[in-house]
């Protein structure tokens, strides 16, 4: 038996345990100077909404917290993180100086400048990091290559990228995965066992009620097919709590054992079809998609997976087409399937495909592994193997990303944006000290040091300054990440990052900080934005004193849904007005004056008009970027309760003049007594590329 994810979380965390007794923490009475100050949440009280849904914990005294207090903890976790590593390794640690740059990230967060990820928000500071110690938590998205499942390094067996997604997907980190073991299998002549073999000896395993049993259960049926020891496994549910039970640490209530039941069931299934074959490229994403399936109705509430795969691999390229794979319907949807597409390359037919359902994306990892910026070539980053879901991460197999989020158009001067970028490249550093349980992890994380400094609200940037502007901040700003990274690399005696600068797609985060989300556009400039909000939250009737209007939700009818009327800003583009070619010229230019990682591109397309130039289009951006994606444009008609719905001028101003400014601005004071703790949104909160 392998020793277990809780067994190396703790062998780690007394290797990075705290050694001072005096342990940081803010200056109380800077903290509460800023306890009456309105945070400027974005998009009319939409920010405040989101915020309260997601980040907003429990405290010991049962309150929720408010902003300034979730500020707090996020900073006060992420310096006593820095404490612990100087002092670990006698560096020196200066209290003062440490005192002064967290007092400034503490504002420069409670301004919205810029924003640790989601992760970082909901779990930096809390009992998840400071007593459980699981850092992996506080990473965004990951990647795990099959190509070597069968080598047994380290005493490594097959299952190992199947467990490790599991793992990594219940801590909420997306994980991208390639289908090379089929190959490697294939060329070999490794084949699928018989585990109910006549000399076979039944096994009964109790699963305990924890991640980790759940990990270790999955772990011993792949392996009794993959790595045969004459064991067939049979599974004890009778230990994992009921359904409905709250889940402590991760938030939300326990599924039961059913989920996990059906995934054994389906697993074997899947394996029984190949017994006496090797392993197929099919059956490698569909246990890695039945995995992502067992984590939603598990205690997740979405999953990020993406495959990659052969361009030229019919099989491949039809996982996605039910018509040919009805039976992949139930789970497929649980990745994005994206290809390693090679430059110079044939994209006719392929991107017939993409036409019809925007699938699969594309992956140029010769430019990934040639360049940094793209016409910037870097050698350093040669081992890496895939991306991360949403693809702005190109990483090795095993290897995390930690991504920040900074807000170029919150900033009225490039100088107070350098500034910013001090605080923002110091708490992603910060992250990239912490051990994870998987020693594969660190030692890769240990040696890259990879960070991504993403950018948001770049399209409310343009509109409002233009591109020669932003061409021109992001060009300074990437030589400073570079001088900052070099400093506090110094400072903490570790390798400079490998690379620095991403563009996410973002999510929730930058709906806090009222910005669009990373390159995209919106829909529409005005549109109604819909929140759903539980009924025991104590914020609801301040939402409707305030004027929203709130209505019960047609689906969960524990939860009440609130309307939100949205402006992007004066001049803003909706979406249908920003042409394929367009945002395919937008991602190229930050993957040429920003990102050194890669630009999170999911492209928005006519599929009448436009669909047509697909190919054409990647005839030329084959050169300019590392990665994309495409997404049809299908008008599916209205039905209830819509995330976002396009409005007009005069139905947006309608519903503004209904909310009541005074109480608007008092929900800041709201103190939120429901006992329930959040469920954090996983991994880049993004629909671009969570289910």
């Amino acid at each position: 038996m392998s020793l277990s994810s809780k067994q190396l979380t703790s062998s780690a965390a007394k290797r990075f345990s705290t050694k001072s007794a005096n342990i940081f923490t803010l200056d109380p009475a800077f903290v509460a100077s800023y306890s009456k100050k309105k945070p400027p949440f974005g998009f009319n009280g939409l920010g405040e909404i989101v915020y309260r849904r997601t980040y907003s914990r429990l405290k010991s005294d049962g309150t929720r917290e408010r902003w300034f207090e979730t500020v707090e903890r996020v900073v006060n976790g992420t310096f006593r993180r820095q404490q612990e590593w100087i002092e670990q390794n006698a560096l020196g640690w200066n209290t003062q100086e440490a005192q002064r740059k967290a007092q400034v990230m503490f504002d420069k967060i409670f301004t919205m400048k810029f924003m640790p990820p989601g992760r970082g928000l909901w779990a930096m500071g809390s009992p998840l990091t400071e007593e459980r110690r699981l850092f992996a938590a506080l990473n965004n998205c990951a990647f795990v290559s099959t190509r070597a499942m069968w080598d047994k390094v380290d005493g490594a067996t097959p299952s190992k990228p199947f467990v490790f997604l599991m793992d990594a997907a219940m801590l909420g980190v997306g994980v991208g995965f390639d289908t090379l073991g089929a190959k490697a299998a294939s060329k070999r002549q490794i084949t699928v066992a018989d585990p109910y073999a006549p000399a076979s000896q039944t096994v009964t395993f109790t699963i305990p009620d924890s991640r980790e049993g759940w990990v270790e259960s999955t772990a011993l049926l792949i392996d009794s097919y993959l790595a045969p020891n004459n064991c067939n496994y049979t599974f004890d549910y009778s230990q994992i709590r009921a359904a409905g039970l709250p889940i402590k640490g991760f938030g939300g209530v326990a599924s039961g054992p059913e989920p996990l039941r059906e995934l054994h069931d389906l697993i074997r299934n899947t394996l029984d079809k190949s017994v006496g074959q090797p392993i197929s490229m099919t059956t490698i994403v569909d246990i890695m998609n039945l995995i992502g399936k067992c984590v939603v109705s598990g205690n997740v509430r979405r999953t990020a997976e993406i495959a990659f795969g052969d361009p030229h691999d019919r099989e491949y390229i039809d996982l996605k087409n039910y018509k040919v794979n009805p039976q992949r319907a139930s789970f497929g949807w649980t990745s994005n399937n994206s290809v390693f597409a090679t430059v110079g390359m044939d994209y006719t037919d392929i991107c017939k495909r993409v036409q019809v359902n925007g699938e699969p994306g594309f992956q140029w990892m010769e430019n990934a592994r040639r360049y940094g910026r793209m016409g910037e070539e870097n050698t350093r980053d040669a081992r890496i193997e895939g991306a991360n879901p949403c693809n702005e991460q190109c990483l090795e197999s095993y290897e995390l990303c930690c991504l920040v989020e900074t807000f170029p158009n919150n900033h009225d001067s490039i100088e107070d944006f350098m500034d910013t970028l001090e605080s923002a490249l110091l708490y992603a550093k910060t992250v990239t000290l912490l051990p994870t349980h998987w020693p594969e992890t660190n030692r890769v994380m240990m040696r890259n040091r990879r960070i991504g400094t993403s950018v948001s609200g770049i399209a409310q940037f343009i509109t409002q300054h233009g591109t020669s502007k932003l061409c021109n901040w992001l060009d300074a700003a990437y030589q400073r990440v570079q001088d900052i990274d070099r400093r506090l690399s110094e400072q903490f005696c570790v390798p400079q990052s490998v690379k620095t600068t991403s563009v996410k797609p973002s999510g929730t985060v930058s709906l806090l900080a009222g910005a669009t989300p990373g390159m995209h556009y919106p829909e529409s400039r005005f549109c109604i934005r819909r929140v759903r909000v539980s009924k025991h939250s104590d914020i609801l009737p301040a939402l409707e004193s305030a004027g929203y209007f709130i209505e019960e939700d047609v689906v969960d009818k524990s939860s009440m849904v609130v309307e939100i009327p949205v402006d992007h800003g004066e001049g803003m583009r909706g979406l249908k007005n920003v042409s394929m070619w367009e945002q395919l010229a937008l991602a190229a230019l930050l993957q040429k004056h920003w990102s050194d990682n890669q630009v999170s591109c999911t492209v928005t397309f006519d599929p009448h008009a436009e669909g047509p130039q697909l190919a054409h289009a990647l005839d030329y951006y084959q050169y300019q970027l590392k990665g994309v994606s495409f997404l049809p444009r299908t008008d599916y008609g209205a039905f209830p309760q819509m995330p976002y719905e396009a409005i007009d001028e005069a139905t947006y101003r309608s519903m503004v003049a209904k909310i009541r400014p005074k109480s608007s601005h008092q929900l800041h004071l709201v103190r939120d007594s429901e006992k329930r703790d959040v469920e954090p949104e996983r991994f880049c909160t993004s629909d671009k590329c969570t289910f």
